[in-house]
């Protein structure tokens, strides 16, 4: 008959902790495992992640509830799963480690004044609303925090002042440029004809996204990047960032979400402000 020693011998070790010590670590261990769960969210080692731990806590029971003097084979494979598991989350998990690593190092180098991300919030706004009357297909991405550099290595550089006109030329059909996508850095265009990372359709959770928007996604999960989208079949306009689409976005939308992702108050802000509290005093006067 089972005396559930190992059960035991563990509900006699937390007695002897306060009760405050062990609220405090469950919570801050319930708190962990959260934040990864996020951050693997909607992807393929969302999975994986899954039946890794129904395996631990599986073991985990099974070494609770046996004798520690018996099953020899459960307590070999109790005392080597974590190791093995650990192997298993480095290999599994390689391209969100390396994600999670690029995240926890994002410095900013550059910072954009208001009114030069102002300038680039105009013309990937007059860009964007002229190709997507047209539906011409477009893809351009604003570089943040995380350096784009190796992603651009196998475009073509071009370090150019943005302007609508420039970009509307480059993504203007039989352009040879047209098909890839192009990265902004500051207020310059560094380079066009870019091949982004795609996304898998699962990570997508819609396997009828084409090229353009898995390599949105694709880029926007590998990087802080914020990725426009202009659709060549319907001119939907669309914007990825952390690894969402948001898509259906009016000129409006596209404009509010940029200034917001970039954290720009937006320059006219104050003085309108003003002009409205004058116009209110000489009203009231």
């Amino acid at each position: 008959m089972f005396r559930f020693e190992p059960l035991q011998q563990l509900l006699v070790r937390l007695g002897g902790y306060p009760v405050w010590e062990v609220a405090l670590e469950l919570l801050i261990i319930g708190a962990l495992v959260w934040i990864v769960w996020r951050f693997v969210k909607g992807t393929r080692a969302a999975g994986a992640l899954k039946g890794i731990l129904v395996l631990v806590l599986l073991m985990i029971a099974l070494r609770l509830v046996t004798p520690s003097q018996s099953f020899e084979r459960i307590a070999f494979l109790y005392d080597n799963i974590l190791t093995l598991a650990a192997f298993g989350l480095v290999i599994i998990f390689q391209p969100e480690l390396r994600r999670a690593l690029v995240r926890l190092g994002e410095t900013t180098f550059f910072r954009a004044t208001p009114s030069d991300v102002a300038e680039v919030i105009d013309a990937i706004e007059k860009a964007c609303t002229f190709l997507s009357k047209n539906k011409f297909g477009a893809i351009i991405a604003i570089e943040r925090h995380t350096g784009l550099r190796e992603t651009i290595e196998n475009g073509r550089m071009l370090n150019a002042d943005i302007s609508a006109a420039l970009i509307q030329s480059i993504f203007w059909p039989n352009n040879p440029l047209h098909d890839m996508g192009i990265v902004i850095k500051g207020n310059k265009i560094v380079a066009a004809g870019v091949q982004f990372p795609l996304a898998d359709a699962i990570e997508t959770n819609d396997p009828t996204l084409g090229t353009r928007h898995r390599a949105a996604v694709g880029l926007s999960r590998v990087s802080d990047a914020i990725v426009v989208v202009v659709s060549e079949e319907t001119g939907m306009i669309s914007l990825a960032d952390r690894g969402r689409l948001l898509r259906g976005l009016t000129r409006e939308d596209l404009i509010e979400d940029l200034r917001q992702r970039l954290s720009i108050v937006d320059p006219e802000a104050p003085q309108q402000q003003q002009q409205t509290e004058q116009s209110g005093m000489e009203t009231a006067a």
